[in-house]
């Protein structure tokens, strides 16, 4: 959560960096939540990228 700057007049704003986070948020929350729509319609799919992430991730990390 943004915390919020008091100012001389004891009313409460926002930074713009804080503002930026909550937008941030935002979008990373829209995208999520488009992500479990297309993983619950084509779950298919979904796990063959895991798989394949997974494999090359772990053949280029190994020691």
């Amino acid at each position: 959560m943004a915390t919020r700057v008091e100012t001389e007049n004891g009313k409460s704003h926002q930074t713009a960096d804080q503002r930026e986070i909550a937008e941030l948020k935002d979008v990373a929350e829209a995208a999520m939540c488009g992500f479990r729509q297309y993983a619950k319609a084509r779950p298919e799919v979904v796990a063959l990228w895991c798989v394949g992430i997974g494999f090359v991730l772990g053949w280029k990390l190994r020691p």
